[in-house]
């Protein structure tokens, strides 16, 4: 029988003085194994005398061997490089490689066993798993989250600064009403155009996390229209307006509905689609500086929120034939439930008319009519418009936007 072949001589020596494992000692040892290949040595000097004990705890922990120096040899333990540099590595998995082959890859369906452990990073074996309830990928994401969330982190606007809070107008009492009334209409849209990606975020698989970071800063801009909407109603008042039990109605069946697909379609494509004309009109006819450039600034936000629901649905579509139905089924459903409620307040539909009106005189009121149902007309053109992009056919999208609710959102 052949002998064992020697083993191979040390290829670095490592001098740690008076250093030792408990002091940041693992650091310069970690560091000189990076240097070797698997199977060759290390020998580590040093005058700790807890050393040895710590090194051999240590290295065991992380995959690599130990050895006695030679007789005579200036050294407390020669270690062998293992096939891991760090134990915790050692069957730890590549979040994002597990479908594809490119680091930082977007995958189907990521386990919850990567938890919150960000995309490309190694997870350690053994990590305890998080249950995230949307955690496939055709069910959220879009191509175009990064890139929005990139235009929607630079228009970021302080309303402290962006407002001409201090600009000097004056307006007729009722016309002044008539804001607070609509802001106040605004008000509580917004909050729930807030709550329902709020109540996503955190079922969200955070491999796609674009996707998490565009919807925070979604809620996160949402957040900053309540506040200027308030601010806009109580700058010259010390109440706001009336909120109805049809449009208290509305809202809440955008806050129950369970499936982000359709919250995202009946809020974003179909709600805040049709608010972008509103606030348009908003910022055509506003009497004052601080409504108007309050109506822009909104607007483009909301123009963000609507892109995204309108690139994730379509990917949705394209890839699940099921869903076009099920979009058409939810549309149905809250028209359903809502045919019994009074619609649009009628508070606010008046405010607009006066808004657009200008005054009390017969002709300007007719004209302020006038552009009220063209509002409409255009808020059904756009629904239309963005049904279409989502593949329904011309009159499926007529049909389900004359479903939509009365009150807009």
């Amino acid at each position: 029988m052949a002998p064992d072949a020697p083993p191979s001589p040390p290829l670095a020596h490592l001098d740690l003085g008076e250093l030792g494992m408990d002091r940041g000692a693992h650091l310069l040892v970690r560091r000189a194994l990076r240097e070797l290949a698997v199977g060759e040595r290390l020998t580590v000097a040093g005058r700790d005398p807890a050393l040895a004990l710590h090194l051999r705890a240590w290295c065991r922990g992380r995959g690599h061997a130990t050895h006695e120096p030679a007789p005579g040899e200036a050294a407390v333990l020669v270690v062998e490089r293992g096939a891991a540099e760090d134990g915790r590595w050692r069957g730890a998995e590549r979040a994002g490689l597990a479908e594809r082959s490119a680091p930082g890859a977007i995958v189907e369906h990521p386990p919850g066993r990567w938890g919150l452990a960000a995309r490309g990073a190694a997870v350690e074996a053994g990590s305890p798993p998080v249950d995230f309830v949307l955690d496939r990928r055709v069910e959220v994401w879009a191509d175009e989250a990064a890139s929005l969330y990139a235009q929607a982190a630079a228009a970021q606007w302080d309303p402290e600064t962006a407002i001409p809070w201090d600009a000097p107008f004056e307006l007729p009492d009722e016309v002044e009403d008539a804001i607070v009334q609509v802001m106040t209409y605004l008000v509580e849209n917004e909050t729930a155009a807030l709550l329902v990606p709020a109540r996503f975020l955190g079922r969200l698989h955070p491999h796609f996390r674009e996707v998490m970071q565009l919807l925070a800063i979604q809620t996160a801009d949402e957040a900053r229209h309540i506040e200027v909407f308030t601010r806009r109603a109580r700058l010259r008042r010390e109440h706001l307006g009336l909120s109805t039990a049809g449009g208290q109605a509305s809202l809440q069946t955008l806050l129950h509905e369970p499936d982000f697909a359709l919250a995202s379609f009946l809020l974003s494509v179909l709600g805040e689609g049709s608010f972008l004309s509103l606030l348009w009109f908003m910022h055509t006819h506003a009497p004052d500086p601080v409504t108007r450039e309050i109506a822009r600034l909104t607007a483009q936000d909301e123009a963000r929120h609507v892109a995204f629901g309108l690139a994730h649905l379509r990917r949705h579509a394209q890839e699940d034939p099921t869903l076009r139905p099920r979009l058409a089924l939810a549309v149905q459903r809250r028209h359903a439930e809502l045919q019994h409620t009074a619609g649009l307040n009628e508070e606010v539909f008046d405010a607009l008319l006066l808004l657009a009106a200008g005054s009390w005189d017969a002709d300007a009121i007719a004209r302020g009519w006038d552009a009220v149902q063209q509002l409409e007309r255009d808020m059904d053109e756009g629904r239309r418009r963005r049904l279409r992009r989502l593949g329904f056919s011309d009159d499926e999208a007529a049909r389900l936007s004359e479903l939509h609710t009365r009150n807009f959102m």
